[in-house]
């Protein structure tokens, strides 16, 4: 195995799980690190990407085992467990449905480094917004969360279809919005990623598993440790942050990077693909 390779795994599935959970666009950050990297093909990387999003999602899954457990056993009697169990299938379903049926041409369009930049301009300004509203908290826990709600999270999930939103950000500023609190929103965030990143991971291998052979289970195995690894401590550095700090900080990374990607692209500096 090309010890190059195999480092280049490394790097894509650390950036995979910083940034998941980040209000940052996991997809944005990996589609300017495979480009700059020239990493694998493009049938591939796109498997790749989706695959090791499943290490990010087993980091949540491990991180709220009990909270999951509890719920999922809770669930056979009506209550906050079902309520949550069932906001948690509600909120899904927007998002797999537009996906089955839009992601082929958002893929073929909006797929390269410029739109990226742009989106993750456009969502910076997005949170700022946000922030300077007044937020008034209607719903202080994931367990208070009406369906309803749910759905309206799961809809704005929708708007991570296009790379450089970002699922988490989206679903967070989202939530903020419809006056979850901040503990609120992410949390429920964490969840709703759970059905979110393991349906496209399984949906994306079975579609393309003709492009795989057994020469790709060493570099796919990185990055999918490296994904799980850093996802985890992503995951409760971004709790303890939201306890005391706003989501500006990512808002002015995003514009920040994002003016960054455009104006290399602009002078020539990077040749970004088109």
């Amino acid at each position: 195995m090309d010890p190059i390779l195999l480092f280049h795994s490394l790097i894509m599935g650390l950036v995979e799980g910083i940034t998941e959970f980040l209000p940052i666009s996991s997809t944005g950050h990996l589609i300017l690190t495979g480009d700059l990297l020239g990493f694998l093909d493009k049938e591939k990387r796109d498997v790749y990407e989706i695959f090791i999003q499943l290490g990010a999602m087993l980091a949540v899954v491990w991180e709220y085992r009990r909270k999951i457990g509890h719920t999922v056993a809770g669930a056979v009697r009506p209550g906050g467990e079902r309520n949550l169990l069932l906001g948690i299938v509600i909120a899904f379903i927007p998002a797999a449905i537009a996906g089955l049926l839009f992601s082929k041409q958002i893929k073929a369009v909006l797929f390269n480094p410029v739109c990226v930049a742009i989106a993750f301009i456009v969502g910076g300004l997005i949170i700022l917004w946000a922030e300077k509203r007044e937020h008034k908290v209607a719903v202080e826990t994931v367990d208070d969360l009406s369906l309803k709600d749910a759905l309206k999270v799961g809809l704005c999930q929708c708007l991570a279809l296009i790379p450089g939103t970002s699922r988490s950000g989206a679903t967070i500023i989202g939530g903020l919005f419809l006056g979850l609190s901040r503990k609120a929103a992410t949390e429920f965030s964490f969840f709703l990623g759970i059905p979110t990143l393991g349906a496209a991971s399984l949906y994306s291998l079975i579609k393309h598993r003709d492009a795989l052979s057994a020469d790709d289970i060493g570099v796919f195995a990185v990055g999918f440790a490296a994904s799980f690894v850093f996802a985890f401590l992503a995951i409760r550095a971004l709790l303890r942050f939201i306890s005391t700090h706003s989501f500006a900080v990512f808002a002015w990374y995003r514009i920040a990077f994002g003016l960054i990607v455009l104006g290399t692209w602009w002078s020539g500096l990077v040749e970004w693909s088109a």
